[in-house]
């Protein structure tokens, strides 16, 4: 199974390679598909190696090959035509209503999945911008995340277990300095303190409640909490 992404990757190098001779670089491979960093073309290559689809030759420049592409756009031969090709595949547009590739192919399509910024421990008591590590990202299905900017954090403590979040998972925020009544927060506290909590507020003050019998919900006057984001989704990795 390829997400969007991969597919279109393998489809930009093979069409590159058979025009050109030689692999893309990096460079061109982050430009052709819109991507912000190399590290996401990195990780694209990796998942087509391991699933067969390319192979990297050691020692030689651009020293990608492609091994072979999906059945239903070989049509009999090693290598995609780029004429065959059709050109909402080129720009990610899988409607049903717009798709001219097989009905076999679009089923076995994963969701597209998108890069975001993994950021530190949420009970490491700095602000955000300080726990962020530009070396680290996750991937996460699109369909988690709706308009607007995301980040993730990994959640440290049980605070919040009654709500089914849990130490080591990983919190995905929307990115966002406002929040309703109620809503599960990234609270940044006098400038120093980060946490994940409901927020309450009754006049100028502000409650931050854990959802865990044994916490305490703390409260602070005016300025002292800045909303750094609303909780959108979490993901928890099983060890069986």
């Amino acid at each position: 199974m390829l997400t969007r992404k991969q597919l279109e990757l393998l489809v930009y190098i093979d069409t590159h390679m058979r025009s050109n001779g030689v692999a893309p670089s990096f460079e061109e491979m982050k430009a052709a598909l819109s991507l912000k960093s190399k590290s996401g073309i990195h990780r694209l290559v990796s998942a087509l190696e391991e699933r067969g689809f390319l192979r990297r030759l050691p020692h030689r420049a651009r020293a990608l090959e492609v091994i072979k592409l999906p059945a239903s756009f070989q049509g009999g031969s090693e290598t995609l035509n780029s004429n065959d090709l059709p050109n909402n595949v080129i720009e990610g547009k899988f409607g049903k209503e717009t798709s001219n590739y097989s009905a076999e192919y679009q089923d076995s399509l994963g969701p597209e999945n998108v890069s975001l910024p993994l950021y530190g421990r949420i009970a490491a008591g700095l602000p955000i911008e300080a726990l962020r590590d530009e070396t680290e990202s996750i991937d996460v299905p699109s369909t988690l995340l709706g308009s607007g900017e995301y980040y993730a954090l990994e959640v440290a403590g049980d605070s919040m277990i009654d709500v089914g979040i849990f130490d080591g998972d990983i919190a995905i925020i929307q990115r966002s300095d406002t929040a309703d009544n109620g809503s599960i927060i990234v609270a940044l506290i006098d400038d120093n303190e980060v946490t994940l909590k409901r927020i309450r507020r009754k006049g100028e003050s502000i409650a931050l409640e854990p959802e865990n019998l044994n916490h305490e919900t703390r409260i602070f006057g005016p300025g002292r909490v800045k909303v750094q984001g609303r909780i959108a989704g979490i993901i928890r990795k099983y060890d069986c």
